[in-house]
């Protein structure tokens, strides 16, 4: 699923995120939302979220 649209994202969801040091390499994190920090409905470069081990980072895929 898109993690581009903050609709598709709810805390306890499993999501793969890419922390802010991760950028450049792109290297994804798994990990379960805590938290929603994105107050907008979407983001081009992804929902920024909490995980419940306290990373944050933008979300590139939704788990299903």
């Amino acid at each position: 699923m898109n993690g581009q649209i903050r609709s598709n994202i709810v805390p306890g969801k499993q999501v793969n995120i890419v922390l802010k040091q991760d950028q450049r390499t792109g290297k994804l994190t798994h990990g379960i939302v805590k938290d929603i920090l994105t107050k907008s409905p979407s983001h081009p470069h992804g929902i920024k979220v909490r995980l419940e081990d306290g990373q944050v980072g933008r979300v590139k895929e939704v788990i299903s």
